[in-house]
């Protein structure tokens, strides 16, 4: 049996929810299919699940009069992908028992658990929440998991800007209870359905919103890449002052549609710590308010921003939070990567960082990454951090220790990822793309080893082995691994073609741009290869691939894209001019 269709737009799915109920208490316990009525689906999103199908085996199910194999991808609520290891080992055992033997690290800092059937779904749920973890508002047209720099060194200044992370991002949860009465089974009362939501409001947002913490020098986090940004500002003592504020940013767009496009933020100011939670209600009020609601396709954000102008949007949050922005006060960014191997912080823990790549962590023939963090767990007396990279922080670990962890990171091929013999590969992202996304056009994650053995040679021949290359490939255009963000980036169009997309610096400070369009992998290393010549025999000190594209003219950046909150160095403007 297939799921209920229906004709309702996405907008009225919401306003007739009943507060994001719907009718999923009775599409969980209908037996004859398992998917979702078509309302449901949506629904859902909100409560951190998406439905999804193994489309590897979508033709031959079809073949037999078989439903699509559907299964459920799950995605925590983890306010800067902090987790103790008593929390680690509960993720673990509900990876083994109910879901496909692995846990994805996402790039907004989260877990995903893929491969849930709908009669495991609610236990799922109740197995996370008894982690203290929940999934409330992953996903959906809401504020969703707010990311934290990852920085391991200035300990004081991190406390800080996680913990106002963490209360930013409970104040912008949903007020709805449905979530605890269709997952953990609390008592419905009377009314219920008609909570009210101060943020949100009967429609919730007209999208998907994302919030990010950096703490310069380094933007792990790709803050420019966000809804909405803060910058921290430290004091002489070291602590948060404050926060430059930045609007607008986003990766999505769509193929062969020029009113979408991937944006950076604008950064509009410098406010005091204490009005944080005023200004962060003030712009996500004012998107809900102005967003546009009749097409889906222009109502993130950053459409918002460029249909009203930046000066009236800046004003209307700085009426609604009842404060005026100060001139920008943030240090520049260095880079947008992460650290690996073992760092200090200023309180005397270490840090290690693990490059996982594309954040998957699973079993597999030497490499025993699951069961060596779930023994790790075991012994570890920090917390672990996911990267906005994909990455795992393990963190606060007394110098003592260090052996130790050290020991169980070798002999489960942990430190696999850190010793690859490419820059390139530490540090590339990929989304999953292929086989449960259904967005996909082209493979990502599985594809990502492959296209990473293909370049090496290619680097190793020209020198570039240790270049520090950014690398990012998205199945589609959607852009959830910030493929515009990439100095390459392989966006795809069909099976086995992808968009090549060259330029981006590494601060995460300026978008690439397309520069051939539908070609297979031969192509695309045929195109490479003279580029990475020219940047072994004319690229400056210290000077990033992206950035000697566009200083030696090889790529441009329309002026069109320049509006679109684009920056460029001083003085690489210089180098051009």
């Amino acid at each position: 049996m297939t799921s209920t269709m229906s004709t309702h737009s996405v907008e009225d799915i919401k306003a007739e929810s009943h507060r994001l109920r719907g009718s999923l208490l009775e599409s969980l316990a209908d037996p004859l299919t398992g998917a979702l009525r078509e309302d449901d689906q949506t629904l859902i999103k909100y409560h951190g699940s998406y439905q999804q199908d193994d489309r590897d085996i979508r033709d031959e199910r079809r073949r037999q009069k078989l439903e699509p194999a559907y299964q459920f991808m799950i995605r925590t609520r983890t306010p800067g992908g902090v987790v103790s290891p008593e929390q680690w080992l509960k993720l673990d055992s509900i990876a083994i028992r109910f879901a496909n033997h692995s846990l994805r690290v996402t790039t907004r800092q989260a877990f995903q658990f893929h491969g849930v059937i709908k009669r495991e779904l609610k236990a799922t749920m109740q197995a996370i929440n008894a982690a203290l973890i929940d999934t409330l508002a992953a996903c959906g047209d809401v504020n969703r998991n707010v990311q934290v720099a990852a920085n391991p060194l200035l300990s004081r200044a991190h406390a800080g800007l996680y913990a106002d992370a963490a209360r930013t991002s409970e104040h912008l949860l949903p007020n709805t209870r449905a979530y605890y009465e269709i997952w953990l089974d609390e008592e419905r009362v009377a009314g219920s359905g008609g909570e009210e939501e101060p943020v949100y409001g009967d429609r919730y947002l007209p999208r998907k919103f994302k919030i990010g913490f950096a703490l310069p020098p380094v933007n792990d986090v790709d803050v420019y890449a966000n809804d909405l940004g803060f910058i921290g500002v430290l004091d002489e003592a070291g602590e948060i002052a404050g926060y430059d504020v930045t609007i607008g940013g986003g990766m999505g767009a769509t193929h062969g549609d020029t009113d979408t496009y991937p944006r950076l933020a604008n950064n509009i100011g410098f406010i005091p710590r204490e009005a944080l939670l005023q200004v962060a209600t003030a712009v996500v009020t004012t998107q809900r308010d102005l967003g546009n609601r009749a097409v889906r396709k222009r109502a993130r954000f950053k459409y918002t921003i460029d249909d009203h102008g930046l000066d009236v949007i800046k004003a209307e949050i700085e009426r609604r939070a009842g404060a005026t922005f100060e001139a920008p006060r943030s240090a520049p960014f260095e880079h947008n990567g992460d650290r690996y191997g073992w760092v200090e912080g200023e309180d005397g823990h270490w840090h290690l960082t693990l490059a996982l790549p594309s954040g998957r962590i699973a079993d597999r023939p030497g490499a025993p990454h699951l069961t060596g963090l779930r023994r790790i767990a075991n012994v570890h007396r920090g917390e672990f951090r996911m990267t906005g990279n994909q990455n795992l922080l393990i963190a606060g670990v007394p110098a003592g220790e260090r052996d130790r962890i050290d020991a169980l990171v070798r002999s489960h091929g942990l430190d696999a990822g850190n010793r690859s013999p490419t820059a390139l590969a530490r540090a590339a992202m990929a989304c999953v793309a292929l086989p449960t996304c259904g967005l996909a056009m082209a493979e990502a994650e599985r594809y990502l080893p492959d296209f990473s053995a293909a370049l090496q040679p290619l680097l190793e021949k020209h020198g570039l082995a240790d270049a520090p290359i950014l690398l990012r490939i998205s199945g589609c255009p959607n852009g959830c691994s910030r493929p515009y963000l990439g100095e390459i980036a392989l966006v795809g169009k069909a099976p086995g073609r992808y968009n090549l997309m060259l330029g981006a610096d590494h601060r995460g400070q300026r978008l690439n741009t397309l520069y051939r369009e539908n070609i297979p992998e031969a192509d695309i290393l045929a195109e490479l290869e003279p580029l990475f010549a020219r940047y072994a025999a004319d690229r400056g000190r210290d000077e990033g691939f992206g950035d000697f594209l566009l200083r030696a003219g090889i790529v441009d950046i329309p002026e069109k894209d320049r509006r679109r909150g684009i920056r460029i160095e001083s003085a690489l403007v210089e180098d051009i001019a």
